[in-house]
């Protein structure tokens, strides 16, 4: 049975401007920077550099107001049936106010462009170029290329690889051919290990490419058949096992050690220049707060179009005047939008700042990171009267210049504990002295994690055991048993 009813409800919708200024309060600097040129570009409306003393910004915006008012109310505009008013109501919004200016909702991201490079994969193919290959074999060997993921591993089973030659690239082969292409081409391209499956045989790689001495030999022995024990770190049963003291397994050892675990890794990592949006300085026990001057770029409306839009004004000419008027009346608001979010960026990048930074001062003034008080989004945010997300945005994206090095602002949250006497502490000061203890420890006999714990709780740190193994894992610090070392 069908039915009508009627219901009311309460909802939130941000306008495109809010939109806009979310998109750009997240952007860092060089992104932003690329923004901004985009925009210029689209808009002829919107201009950049130091605008004409006779044109201020305010003036700017009074006489764009007033023509659009004089405008609307000449009669000339109603004989015509054209009421360009339509555009501003609230029942009929036009398209062009629904987008975000000029792009479309779904672009929140601008990459920021690199230098052209050979990427690994490409170096690896062009390399397949030094072989004598069949047909076949080069069409095996471009495919396992590119199979390598970025570590420089190939982590698919030879069976299904031999699967897809046949069923995504019509070359019909078997697995015995594949191994061969892999061991005889694939291992021998640069850098060495490359290619492998797993641990092992990628450390075997680049052992087997070594001179073969005394360790050398004896490490590849250990890697092929007792790669259990020495990833598990049981020297004593390997000493017994292979009848050598310490001092000599311990050569062995730094042969292993000197070798590439990842050998794709090393190739891929791009280096990306970091911008501050920031620069905190120490100026006689004071902190003083400087916004990046590339996020305040000079930007005016075109004086050029106002006149324009001045000239439709006086304009007797009725045909096709309210498209003229539509279009530079977009561009015109557009432009001013675009400012407005531009200056609502600046202001929020630096209260969000400047409230970290008379938060964290103690920090600032001495670089010492157990100083750094639990700070969670939320703080900042009632600091600053702003929502949780947008001190967020700024926060993940965004960093600062300190006399201590370049950070990453959202470093400078965390969470807190109490300690024995019910201070508040940041994790960053409870994970530092975890780390001091670690490193202090018998490397002989390194601290389990229980024996962590106790010691944190002596000194005044109250954690739970499994705090204790999260926060060595965050600081990357693997288990006691395989921190252990010979002498």
């Amino acid at each position: 049975m069908l039915k009508q009813q009627l219901q009311l409800k309460l909802a939130q919708k941000l306008s495109p401007q809010q939109i806009q200024l979310m998109k750009l309060v997240q952007l860092p600097t060089l992104a932003f920077e690329q923004r901004v040129k985009q925009e210029l570009e689209e808009n002829p409306a919107l201009e950049s550099g130091v605008e004409e003393s006779s044109y201020e910004e305010d003036v700017f915006a009074d006489e764009f107001d007033n023509s659009q008012e004089d405008y609307e109310d000449r009669e000339i505009i109603e004989a015509s049936d054209i009421n360009v008013d339509e555009y501003l109501s609230d029942d009929e919004i036009p398209e062009y106010r629904l987008h975000t200016n000029n792009y479309s909702d779904d672009d929140a991201d601008y990459d920021i462009p690199y230098k052209a490079e050979v990427s690994f994969h490409q170096s690896l193919l062009n390399q397949l170029n030094t072989f004598r290959l069949t047909d076949l074999q080069r069409d095996i060997a471009e495919f396992l290329v590119g199979s390598i993921n970025d570590n420089g591993y190939i982590r698919r089973e030879l069976t299904d690889i031999t699967d897809d030659l046949a069923f995504t690239q019509n070359i019909y082969t078997d697995v015995e051919t594949v191994e061969k292409v892999l061991r005889s081409v694939i291992f021998q391209l640069d850098p060495a290990g490359v290619g492998a499956r797993n641990l092992q045989e990628c450390l075997l790689i680049q052992l087997e490419r070594k001179n073969h001495t005394l360790s050398v030999l004896t490490a590849i022995d250990i890697l092929k058949n007792n790669f259990d024990l020495f990833s598990k770190k049981h020297y004593e049963k390997l000493t017994q096992k292979y009848s050598i003291s310490e001092e000599n397994l311990k050569k062995v050892i730094a042969e292993i050690e000197r070798l590439n675990p990842k050998p794709g890794y090393s190739e891929e990592m791009r280096t990306e220049q970091i911008i501050p949006d920031f620069t905190i300085r120490e100026n006689e026990g004071e902190l003083e707060l400087l916004l990046n001057g590339r996020n305040a770029p000079e930007l005016h409306v075109s004086k050029d179009y106002i006149d324009l839009l001045e000239t439709y004004k006086d304009s007797k000419n009725k045909s096709g005047q309210k498209e003229a008027v539509l279009f530079i009346k977009q561009k015109l608001d557009a432009a001013r939008w675009f400012i407005d979010a531009v200056k609502q960026r600046q202001h929020t990048l630096y209260i969000t700042m400047n409230a970290i930074m008379i938060r964290q001062k103690e920090y600032f003034l001495t670089g010492d990171e157990t100083k750094l008080k639990p700070l969670i989004l939320k703080d900042i945010a009632e600091m600053v009267d702003m929502d949780v997300s947008t001190i967020s945005r700024v926060a993940s994206s965004k960093y600062v210049n300190t006399p201590y090095g370049t950070k990453l602002i959202k470093e400078f949250f965390s969470e807190g504990i109490k300690n024995e006497v019910g201070e508040d502490i940041s994790t960053h000061e409870v994970k530092d002295f975890l780390q001091t203890i670690i490193d202090g420890e018998d490397k002989k006999k390194p601290y389990p994690d229980d024996q962590l714990t106790l010691i944190m709780k002596e000194k005044g740190y109250p954690i739970a055991r499994r705090t204790v193994a999260k926060y060595r894992e965050q600081l990357g610090i693997p288990v006691a048993r395989l921190r252990k070392e010979l002498d």
